[in-house]
């Protein structure tokens, strides 16, 4: 007699939507709100909390790769970010809060440190704009290193409704880091690349046997 062998599980990498959807919006929403608070209180108090942004290439302003990311400088400018945020942040999702923590903390530090390293002297970058750029990329390009057809449908529809973002990756454009988005776009190439690795050596672990009896 023999023990049978359960069916595979689908594959949460090669998932196109938050298997959870509710939680997954609550994050989304939350993180937003996050932002809108943050700007809210910018504007209540006195002092301009965007000078704790990232300053380039000086140490003091080091730190600003932290907080960068949760301020703005207008509201014009967050609500530019906010339906990016949104969407892109909600369909990172699709393999779990779990690995989309993993995949935002590798854009957040990797565009923060681009933009410190090659950003504009004698200014201060702050906005969302670099995590948008970096979770657009990273859906742009799992399903190749996922090898997931339905994550590549899904690319090339996003490519074809935010193909104007893409202009954000050239230089030339007055008040917007050029070097956040493309820094945040090659950590969400980078962030697919190592979630991708990830996920096939846990595959290649062989499962136990089951227990097999006369």
């Amino acid at each position: 007699m023999s023990t049978p062998i359960p069916a595979p599980e689908t594959d949460a990498a090669k998932r196109v939507l938050p298997p959870k959807p509710k939680a997954a919006a609550l994050v989304s929403l939350s993180f937003t709100l996050l932002l809108y608070l943050v700007e809210l209180v910018d504007v209540i108090l006195p002092g301009d909390l965007d000078q704790g942004g990232i300053h380039s290439r000086a140490l003091s302003g080091l730190d600003g790769v932290l907080f960068a990311p949760v301020l703005h400088a207008g509201w014009s400018h967050l609500f530019a970010n906010t339906v990016p945020v949104l969407v892109f942040s909600f369909l990172a999702m699709a393999a779990g809060i779990g690995r989309f923590a993993l995949v935002t903390a590798i854009i957040w530090v990797v565009s923060g440190l681009g933009v410190w390293l090659i950003g504009p002297a004698n200014g201060v970058t702050v906005g969302a704009s670099g995590l948008a750029f970096g979770w657009l990329a990273y859906l742009l390009v799992r399903g190749i290193f996922n090898r997931a057809a339905g994550q590549i449908l899904l690319a090339v529809v996003l490519l074809g409704v935010w193909s104007g973002m893409l202009a954000g990756l050239l230089p030339g454009n007055p008040g917007v880091s050029w070097q956040g988005h493309v820094f945040g776009a090659l950590a969400g190439v980078l962030a697919a690349w190592l979630t991708s690795r990830t996920g096939k050596s846990r595959k290649a672990v062989p499962a136990a046997p089951g227990n097999l009896g006369v």
